[in-house]
């Protein structure tokens, strides 16, 4: 029976290429020069240093230039809060977001359902598997859900006939 599997995951390659872009670039660029600003990276957690708010918008402003540049989805960054870190230094935590959470899973196994298509979906984890007789009602879903599903970018990987 031919299926395929939904995902979300991030490329941690590129972002950690785009992350070192980045941190080339703030420590080239004028306007940061004696400053503190910067991006670390652990795995899927990155944190942004800068000596102020408005550095710290400007250092995620080449984040993601170089992210998009380098094909990975903004929509990937979750961004925590601004926090103070003595004087007037400040640091904000972004997450890499990975898998489609519980919630997102569940509208999407409903919208396929309430498409009346001859396919079924099935939570798997922090994937999606759908399942259908033919490739056509497939393809037909794969349609349906990149029209649909703006929240994350998706991804539509193993497929099988």
């Amino acid at each position: 029976m031919p299926s395929f599997d939904v995902v979300s995951e991030a490329n941690l390659v590129e972002v950690k290429n785009a992350v070192d872009q980045a941190n080339k670039e703030i420590s080239t660029r004028f306007d940061f020069k004696g400053s503190d600003a910067r991006i670390e990276q652990k795995e899927r957690e990155l944190t942004a240093f800068a000596d102020s708010e408005f550095q710290l918008n400007q250092v995620r402003e080449v984040l993601t230039a170089k992210l998009t540049k380098r094909n990975v989805d903004v929509r990937f960054m979750d961004l925590g809060k601004i926090e103070k870190i003595g004087g007037d230094k400040v640091k904000q935590g972004i997450k890499i977001k990975n898998g489609i959470e519980v919630e997102l899973a569940k509208k999407i196994v409903r919208l396929i359902k309430d498409s009346k298509m001859k396919v079924q979906a099935s939570i798997q984890g922090d994937a999606i598997r759908v399942n259908g007789a033919k490739r056509d009602d497939l393809q037909a879903a794969i349609a349906l859900l990149r029209k649909d599903v703006t929240e994350l970018p998706l991804d539509f990987t193993n497929f099988r006939d």
